[in-house]
């Protein structure tokens, strides 16, 4: 991947050690004591029943934890948000984005929309110019990425990068116009992002890689239901997970997370419909048909969930309009859609 924002600001440089100077030590603080933890040395020495090697599935390194649950993943590590904030935001300047969004009270951070320069056709003829006119290309896609920190009941820090995708289709068989649509959130382009980012917080490309690999999670199912009257999603999880999920599905489709109240189980979002003319057009056009949608004011609501106890541990998910009522409009049951299908 060979990421270029499409804004004009330029992220500032990395810092680079001179080779005439010595350098740094690593921060040893976080280490784990009493010898190695990459995965091949976990494996090695390992045997099973008959004598051979056995193979060990390596989620964990130090401080830092590898958690996937269906098509959701993310990463926990053991440090204060505020130490990870800073290594986070030069993770994606690093990688070419530009940061249009940096909420540090919230834990939000969100890139500009960015054209991955990899995907570019190596032809003779670029070749040939090669970046006298590089700027006459373009892939047609555009990507931009939030990252959410959030704290956990143990102290460790939840680390979740959600994808956001746009095309450019021809509005006319002509093919003299064009528009940007949006086109599905990527999950693994979100975990090599995580990837990525396991190592710039001190993790091995060995160990990394074989964490990813790791299939550890489970599928579980979340569907829609009626309770009361009023449409639900019911996640078969406690609500911890439940909560993860709904807030990464919440950051995939394009809602804005205003804030949150964990202990209450309450996500407050709005969406704001954009114009023709700038660059996230058309994510909810069809969503939602109320006047203030089409007046182009913005649309809040509380996402909030519940959780149920009973033979199994699950959680209920409601959508209540600005004011904390229940929404009684057909939007509520496109958003519980919205949800219970990136949660699937």
């Amino acid at each position: 991947m060979d990421y270029r924002s499409s804004s004009s600001v330029k992220p500032p440089p990395a810092l680079v050690v001179p080779p005439d100077l010595t350098q740094l030590s690593k921060e040893s603080h976080y280490a784990v004591k009493g010898g190695t933890v990459s995965a091949s040395d976990l494996r090695s020495g390992q045997t099973d029943a008959n004598g051979k090697q056995a193979a060990v599935a390596v989620t964990s390194v130090g401080d830092v934890r590898f958690e996937r649950a269906a098509n959701q993943r993310w990463l926990v590590v053991g440090r204060p948000a505020e130490k990870l904030w800073d290594p986070i935001k030069s993770f994606w300047q690093d990688n070419g984005f530009v940061l249009t969004m940096e909420q540090n009270e919230l834990g939000i951070m969100e890139t500009d929309w960015a054209e991955n320069r990899a995907k570019l056709p190596q032809d003779f003829i670029r070749a040939s110019l090669g970046k006298l006119l590089d700027t006459l290309y373009s892939t047609g896609e555009r990507d931009k990425f939030r990252t959410r920190l959030e704290r956990n009941a143990k102290g460790e820090t939840e680390i979740f990068i959600s994808h956001r995708g746009m095309v450019e289709t021809y509005t006319s068989e002509r093919k003299d116009n064009t528009v940007w649509q949006p086109r599905a959130a990527d999950p693994e382009l979100e975990t090599e992002f995580l990837r990525r980012l396991m190592v710039k917080l001190g993790v091995t490309q060995k160990d990394s890689t074989a964490m990813v690999a790791t299939n550890n999670g489970v599928k579980q199912l979340a569907t829609i239901t009626t309770e009361n009257g009023q449409p639900a999603v019911r996640i078969e999880e406690g609500f911890d997970f439940a909560w993860r999920r709904v807030g990464l599905a919440l950051d995939r489709t394009g809602f804005t997370v205003e804030d949150r109240d964990r202990k209450k189980g309450v996500y407050f979002v709005r969406y704001v419909p954009v114009d023709t003319d700038n660059k996230e057009r058309g994510f909810f056009a069809n969503l939602f048909s109320g006047s203030s949608a089409k007046s182009g004011e913005a649309e809040k609501f509380q996402i909030t969930l519940r959780s149920q106890s009973g033979t199994t541990l699950s959680t209920l998910v409601f959508v209540l309009d600005a004011k904390g009522n229940p929404e009684t409009t057909s939007n509520a049951q496109r958003i519980m859609k919205i949800i219970a299908d990136d949660i699937q």
